[in-house]
């Protein structure tokens, strides 16, 4: 391991978000920690053969005074280059994004909401005077987070757009996990062509039939011109997965060919698009 990482903090503090925009950035993330298992399982990540170059570990809320010092102290002795990140926030701020999820806090209700996050306050302060670098999240938002995150930690393509695309057969359901669906069921069907009916999209006279239809190309170019102003503005929004079903009556004709035609397109975008033909062998 060449960069190690630890993100610590105080409930409600963002460490989630922060966990979820390493990953993204290709980072190994193992989330929630507890503190005791923190030495061993950095051994285990950087154990000879992992491919891991870049390793983050976010802790567990400490609730027994001195863990999470103990271990990071630990964990300073043994790997170099280790830095420890420390999100701080408000105690306004993080009263309120406790009351909006109404979610308990780890250090318990006894004494009041107020009165935990003090109290988890005071129990931390050692860590965060120890910490390479505290944050305060109390006035940034999911989006100025992740800028954040990415402007300290990421890499030149370390967001590249993920894109999952699927054929389907509306008469097996539409995925519920897609974020675009495209009805192809406008295009002629080639299982009325006797030569066709038991071929596939993925065979060349179904796709010379599917492409050759009038109507094929400006669906195409329209599609084409549609995924080149989103795919952009998705990745300036921080999304980094995109997934496009297209779907035909049985999935095994239409819906095949038009997906691998995308599928294609992309690839000569620089994309590197995962695709699943789910109804095929029905």
């Amino acid at each position: 391991m060449s960069n190690v990482l630890v993100v610590t903090g105080l409930s409600g503090g963002g460490r989630s978000e922060f966990a979820k925009d390493l990953d993204d950035l290709g980072w190994y993330v193992m989330d929630r920690v507890p503190a005791d298992l923190l030495v061993k399982m950095a051994d285990l990540a950087g154990a000879p053969g992992t491919p891991w170059e870049r390793v983050a570990f976010t802790l567990r809320p400490d609730s027994q005074q001195g863990e999470t010092l103990q271990a990071i102290e630990e964990l300073r002795s043994t790997v170099n280059g280790l830095q420890v990140v420390f999100l701080d926030c408000s105690t306004e701020v993080l009263v309120h994004r406790y009351e909006n999820t109404r979610r308990p806090h780890p250090f318990g209700v006894d004494s009041g909401l107020e009165g935990a996050i003090e109290a988890e306050r005071s129990s931390l302060e050692p860590v965060r005077s120890i910490s390479d670098l505290v944050i305060d999240t109390s006035e940034l938002n999911v989006h100025q987070l992740r800028e954040k995150v990415d402007g300290l930690y990421g890499q030149a393509h370390d967001r590249p757009m993920r894109i999952a695309i699927t054929s389907f057969g509306f008469k097996h359901g539409a995925p519920r996990d897609a974020d675009m669906v495209l009805d192809c069921r406008f295009l002629p069907n080639p299982h009325w062509e006797e030569e066709l009916r038991n071929l596939s999209g993925l065979d060349a006279p179904v796709q010379n039939f599917v492409k050759g239809q009038d109507l094929t190309e400006p669906f195409l170019t329209h599609l084409y011109g549609m995924l080149a102003v989103l795919l952009p503005a998705y990745v300036a929004e921080g999304r980094s997965f995109l997934s496009l079903a297209f779907g035909c009556t049985g999935g095994h004709h239409r819906s095949v060919a038009i997906a691998e035609t995308v599928v294609s397109h992309l690839r000569k975008q620089g994309f590197d698009p995962l695709v699943t033909h789910r109804d095929i062998n029905r």
